[in-house]
């Protein structure tokens, strides 16, 4: 029982004995995912959209932000991605659209409720 409370305490994931092995997990996720780019853009029709270096951007800062998270749900990501378990407009809401690689004008948005401003882009987060 205290193995558990020492591992949160400290902030390492519990598939990982150590934060160095956590740590080299996380490069290990982003090289495959980094690797498997040139055959999502292809999958999925991108290349008038994003470039390969924008979607290694999102990846990145899809990282950062959940840094926190101790639930490996990365990698099932990128399996259902590459698997084209998803449609191309889930891809470019949430990875392109979503991360703030295209930014919104909010022209679209002019005399609609908040209620539906705040539906709107919680869609995408």
């Amino acid at each position: 029982m205290a193995a558990p409370f020492t591992l949160r305490k400290i902030g390492v994931p519990p598939n990982s004995a150590n934060l160095t092995e956590a740590r080299r997990r996380v490069f290990d996720f982003f090289r495959a995912a980094c690797r498997s780019l040139p055959t999502v853009m292809d999958i999925y029709n991108l290349q008038d959209v994003v470039a390969p270096s924008q979607l290694r951007f999102a990846i990145s800062a899809q990282i950062r932000n959940n840094a926190h998270v101790t639930d490996p749900k990365g990698m099932e990501e990128l399996t259902d991605i590459v698997d084209h378990a998803k449609q191309r407009h889930h891809i470019i809401g949430q990875y392109v659209v979503g991360e703030g690689l295209v930014q919104n004008t909010g022209s679209k948005d002019q005399g609609k409720s908040d209620f539906l401003k705040n539906f709107y882009t919680s869609n995408y987060v």
